[in-house]
């Protein structure tokens, strides 16, 4: 019995995939890149480039369906318990789509995507939040976007 309520949910899901998906390849993406980058080395499926003074990695993985968006944004051994605390937090409330993650003694901000499925809009927002990510980090923590309130912002906003 229980198969066959499944069995409508995986076909839905099927179907949804398939009328969402945007098709997005590397040289889709190294079309948006180049748009936006003021530098840029690498070929399809790697790049460094530079926005507005910030350095970001692109890497995709066609095979395995991954796409990556990183900058560094500091050594690990530099950061305090505060600040490897407060990306935590922002991981949680006010990164959104980007994360904070520590990869071969770096801070990173990554924005990590499955690559057929990103859209233009959405590769340019992760640009945009990596971005942000990396000039906010230290202060606010923000890839720029919405933000979802602390439990401490939720009790001042009801006082």
């Amino acid at each position: 019995m229980t198969f066959r309520i499944l069995i409508p949910f995986f076909f839905l899901c099927f179907c949804a995939k398939n009328i969402n998906a945007q098709d997005m390849n590397n040289e889709k993406l190294n079309a948006i890149i180049y748009t936006f980058s003021d530098e840029i080395e690498g070929a399809n499926g790697s790049w460094q480039f530079v926005i507005d003074s910030i350095v970001f990695l692109c890497i995709t993985d066609e095979v395995n369906n991954r796409m990556r968006i990183i900058s560094p944004v500091e050594k690990a051994e530099n950061l305090n318990d505060e600040q490897i605390m407060r990306c935590m937090e922002a991981n949680f409330h006010t990164a959104l789509d980007v994360r904070y993650s520590i990869s071969d003694g770096i801070l990173w901000s990554a924005f990590i995507h499955p690559l057929t499925e990103l859209t233009k809009e959405q590769v340019i927002s992760g640009l945009s939040q990596v971005y942000s990510c990396v000039k906010t980090f230290d202060s606010t923590y923000s890839s720029g976007a919405l933000s979802f309130p602390t439990q401490e912002e939720r009790e001042i906003q009801r006082n």
